[in-house]
């Protein structure tokens, strides 16, 4: 693993590790929490609802949930194609067919910038396995990261939350992974830099463009924004549960005994 590649093997897997893979031709990624003993704890929607949208990109984006293959079903798992939420799947069928990698916490600004696309890194800081483990494990049995949302409310999300207890709060989502920002910083660079018109060569539009870009994901990483809240583990379930905002806290989900 390193600047070129966050690729990993299932050996040097720690429980507490945030993981990924990548659906549909490098589209997007598929991101979780490796649980020990070959699990992974991670966040999804049913099959054919990934964005939750409910419009063509469900028929594009179909891997997020962990799906039988023909008539041969994990005899671990079963079939979970249809489970939708917080979920405990072996990691054959978390991967299913892709590689394994590892998300990078506590990045430089260099590395960061170096990983062109998002979502694989975050200059934000990890908390101990044994937090980590205890926010999964927590949220799995309660069910409790509230509705799943390709553009909102992510797997992404989830695992970075439960890496940092951080969430980003606004009136639109909770919530903000990285590959969303890398999105939106690419739309951004294309369409809305006013620093565009400044130049008109090819060369000079992809240096703004580039610029732009990469000033975005920065700007909207989860571990410099100001508007990242730490949230505590037991008050998060409470209130997705009734549909409420999360309130702050000091102790983002360690188990207080």
């Amino acid at each position: 693993m390193g600047v070129l590649s966050n690729k990993i093997e299932r050996k040097e897997l720690i429980p507490g590790d945030h993981i990924y893979t990548w659906r549909s031709a490098y589209l997007y990624s598929h991101h979780g929490i490796f649980a020990g003993d070959d699990m992974v704890i991670h966040f999804t929607r049913a099959a054919g609802q990934e964005t939750g949208t409910g419009t063509f990109l469900d028929r594009i984006m179909f891997s997020s949930s962990p799906s039988p293959t023909g008539r041969n079903l994990c005899e671990r798992c079963g079939d979970q194609s249809r489970l939708h939420g917080v979920i405990m799947s072996c990691l054959d069928c978390f991967l299913s067919g892709g590689n394994l990698y590892l998300f990078c916490y506590a990045v430089t600004p260099v590395f960061f910038f170096t990983k062109a696309r998002g979502g694989t890194c975050t200059l934000a800081h990890s908390d101990s396995p044994d937090a980590v483990l205890y926010r999964a494990r927590f949220l799995h049995d309660n069910n409790g990261f509230g509705m799943y949302n390709i553009f909102k409310n992510n797997c992404e999300d989830f695992a970075i939350y439960c890496k940092t207890g951080l969430l980003v709060e606004t009136t639109f989502s909770v919530g903000r992974s990285g590959q969303i920002s890398s999105l939106t910083a690419a739309l951004s660079a294309i369409a809305s830099s006013p620093l565009r018109f400044l130049t008109t060569t090819p060369v000079g539009l992809v240096a703004v463009s580039g610029t732009m870009y990469c000033v975005g994901r920065y700007v909207s990483d989860i571990g410099i924004r100001r508007d990242a809240k730490e949230i505590n583990v037991e008050t998060l379930v409470a209130q997705m549960h009734t549909g409420e905002v999360p309130e702050t806290t000091g102790a983002a989900g360690v188990n207080p005994n």
